[in-house]
């Protein structure tokens, strides 16, 4: 079951976006069409990473010809019929391709029915946005990229539940009680400013004034200070360590990075990439320092150029990689 849901390695994804380019370009072969087929009939990943490159294309539609489209579907569509898993196939492009970063998103971390609800979400942000709304009680909340939340105010009670991403909330003079819940559990602000941030199969609360309460959905308590910060599943709380600045820098439109890896900073700037964004192994470890500007990619992209010994490579319009100079 693990191979399952295992992310393709990085040469395996750029092995899938050099055929995807390859057959985009319109210079493709019978022959090379023969040659994809096997490449895909070798392994899982390269059928898992094949259907991710076709899953951001569809995002970029815009940029492709019909028949280059139709060819990349066809290409994935052929190797499962020829498995004898047509249907089951044809319906897993059908998800992907409507749903585009949605379904990759939903694939890695087992999340899609949350993101789902978020697209019906009273407030949401698309990747790369990033905005404040203000509730009538003189909350303010921030919205992280690709965020959504929905508000319930009723005359005992103020709650916010986020749906998908990150926010920060800094709530308003009120003497109802204030809830902020995921599906992992429910936070209780005590006169606070907070962020919480959805991240995989845990939510990550960092409080920067006042005092947070934390409830598990399994009934797990634990309350967070100013300055400090903790992880919680369902059900179990982690140790609580000092509240990380960079968790509130966003609102700033800045990603902090303080001496950590490569990897790490490209994870994070890649939320707010409407494309791939992925980095070789080879240069993963390097160490970052500074602050990237989170609202230009493409700027924060340069600025790795000039202090690392890395390029950024295209292979196609919305497929970028960090590769060793």
């Amino acid at each position: 079951m693990q191979a399952d849901t295992a992310t393709p390695s990085h040469a395996v994804m750029q092995q899938a976006a050099e055929w995807f380019a390859l057959l985009r370009s319109g210079d493709a072969t019978e022959q090379d069409r023969a040659a994809l087929r096997d490449w895909l009939d070798q392994a899982r990943d390269h059928r898992q990473a094949w259907a991710y490159a076709e899953s951001i294309s569809q995002r970029f539609a815009a940029m492709q010809a019909p028949e280059n489209r139709n060819a990349a579907a066809g290409a994935l569509t052929h190797i499962h019929a020829k498995r004898g898993g047509r249907r089951r196939l044809l319906g897993s492009i059908a998800v992907l391709a409507g749903a585009g970063w949605l379904g990759w998103a939903g694939w890695r971390n087992g999340g899609l029915s949350d993101m789902a609800l978020g697209w019906s979400a009273e407030h949401r942000t698309a990747t790369g946005e990033m905005r404040e709304i203000r509730l009538g009680d003189g909350t303010r909340v921030w919205l992280n990229t690709a965020t959504a939340l929905n508000t319930d105010y009723q005359p005992a009670t103020r709650r916010i539940q986020l749906l998908t991403g990150e926010m920060l909330i800094d709530t308003g003079h009120d003497p109802r009680p204030f809830f902020a819940e995921t599906r992992h559990g429910r936070l209780q602000a005590l006169g606070t400013r907070f962020t919480v941030r959805l991240d995989g199969d845990n939510t990550l609360l960092a409080v920067y004034q006042g005092k947070v309460a934390v409830t598990t959905s399994g009934g797990d308590t634990r309350v967070a200070e100013a300055g400090q910060q903790l992880r919680f599943s369902a059900d179990s709380i982690q140790p609580t360590m000092a509240a990380d600045p960079a968790r509130e820098a966003w609102t700033r439109g800045v990603l902090l990075a303080a001496d950590i890896p490569l990897q790490e900073l490209v994870t994070e700037l890649a939320r707010y990439h409407r494309g791939h964004l992925g980095v070789s192994p080879k240069v993963a470890h390097l160490r970052v320092l500074g602050g990237y500007p989170l609202r230009d990619p493409e700027r924060a992209l340069a600025m790795l150029e000039s202090v690392l010994p890395v390029k950024v490579e295209r292979t196609l319009p919305w497929w970028t990689t960090i590769e060793p100079k």
